[in-house]
């Protein structure tokens, strides 16, 4: 009877604790057989597609292009993925040798665990490490009280780091992720957060890390990442994986191939192999049908054609005409493009200009469309300040027509 009764408590408990971390989870997936299926039911790879997650995207780092999309606006739970936020505000807010004694508050939390106990010693590095390795909610809270007293008050630093990243539809309540209405995000913005946060030569390191041994009261301890791609996947070396029962099984996945890097997320998925698959499929989309394009050298080899054939006059000014410059630095040199996409560069500029103009003053742009999208918008202003003549200058003119009669 009471073995009957325990194990009740226990499904009860697992029903109504809200579970976060893949390493949690028993469903394991079989990487090289799901990549056969995606080859297998790919009858078209030109073709976007067709995935069973909620919502996701792909973008490019460099240029940040949508490269694939669904519902990649639409607002969802994170989970876990919670932690990119969480990682990044310790990396810039705290010392990484700094050492710990673990909260009760800390040790106490649900879900997904470390496996902190109240009083342990633990560096800020080993907490990171815990954090997104092993989706640790209880480093998760440790981390915000470490960083800003509480995790209440540290999801004030998550919301204005979301902010000055322009993340208009991305709000944190926790920095763990577990269910709330007001913790949420978009897949787009998220890949946009996971961006930033990938500049960071730590993040980067620990997120690309398979296994790691981490010190917890000076004694050794051996972390496995839960993101099933890392290792077995060309190129991936990141990011994050997250579940929560209202967010679904969720991936933030890094890829390099050939020098081309992406980001892609997938939220809502109802299974571990799903979440897997469409990571796989939009991947693999991606790489298949996108090239890349050298737009920096495209833009600048058309307006060095356009100045052999044009110029601005100066009526009035001391120099009879000048040649535009483009005014700054190109956001970034290469565009990735499908095979039919059509590339124009429209160069608008003013024919004349009167005496005196100054130094830097626009006098046009050029215009580069993806077919009717516009992709770049970069000015053309004047290079130098030209003087107005006077009236000396007039009298040289007058004589010099005068000498030539």
């Amino acid at each position: 009877m009471i073995k009957k009764i325990s194990t009740i408590m226990m499904i009860f408990i697992m029903i109504t604790t809200p579970c976060m971390a893949d390493d949690l989870e028993v469903e394991e997936v079989d990487i090289q057989q799901i990549q056969e299926e995606v080859v297998q039911t790919a009858a078209n790879v030109a073709e976007e597609p067709k995935i069973d997650s909620r919502a996701a995207v792909v973008i490019d780092r460099e240029s940040k292009r949508i490269l694939y999309s669904k519902n990649c606006t639409e607002k969802r739970a994170m989970a876990s993925t919670t932690k990119i936020m969480t990682a990044i505000i310790a990396l810039e807010n705290s010392r990484l040798e700094e050492k710990i004694i673990v909260s009760k508050q800390a040790a106490k939390v649900g879900g997904s665990r470390l496996g902190l106990k109240e009083g342990d010693k633990i560096s800020m590095n080993d907490l990171l490490y815990g954090l997104m390795l092993r989706s640790g909610n209880d480093a998760a809270v440790q981390i915000a009280e470490t960083v800003a007293g509480n995790y209440e008050e540290f999801a004030k630093l998550m919301n204005k780091k979301a902010n000055q990243l322009g993340l208009t539809n991305t709000h944190f309540v926790t920095p763990h992720g577990l269910d709330d209405p007001n913790h949420y995000t978009t897949a787009y913005e998220l890949a946009i957060l996971t961006d930033y946060a990938l500049k960071n030569k730590k993040f980067s390191e620990i997120v690309s890390c398979k296994t790691k041994t981490i010190l917890i009261n000076g004694k050794q301890r051996e972390l496995y990442n839960t993101n099933e791609l890392l290792g077995n996947l060309e190129g991936i070396n990141g990011v994050k994986t997250g579940f929560t029962n209202n967010a679904g099984r969720c991936l933030v996945t890094s890829c390099t191939r050939n020098g081309k890097n992406i980001i892609s997320v997938v939220l809502g998925a109802d299974s571990k192999k799903i979440r897997t698959k469409d990571s796989i499929q939009i991947i693999e989309y991606t790489y298949e049908n996108y090239s890349e394009m050298d737009l920096k050298k495209k833009v600048e080899k058309a307006f060095e054609a356009w100045q052999q054939e044009n110029k601005i006059e100066i009526i009035k000014g001391k120099q009879e005409s000048i040649l535009p410059k483009i005014e700054e630095e190109f956001p970034y040199e290469n565009y990735p493009v499908k095979e039919e996409e059509q590339i124009t560069i429209e160069i608008n500029c003013e024919g004349k200009l009167e005496a005196p103009v100054e130094k830097n003053k626009k006098v046009g742009n050029i215009v580069v469309k993806n077919k009717e999208q516009e992709i770049l918008n970069l000015s053309l202003v004047t290079p130098i300040s030209v003087k107005k003549k006077d009236k000396w200058e007039y009298w040289k003119e007058l004589w010099k027509v005068y000498l030539i009669k």
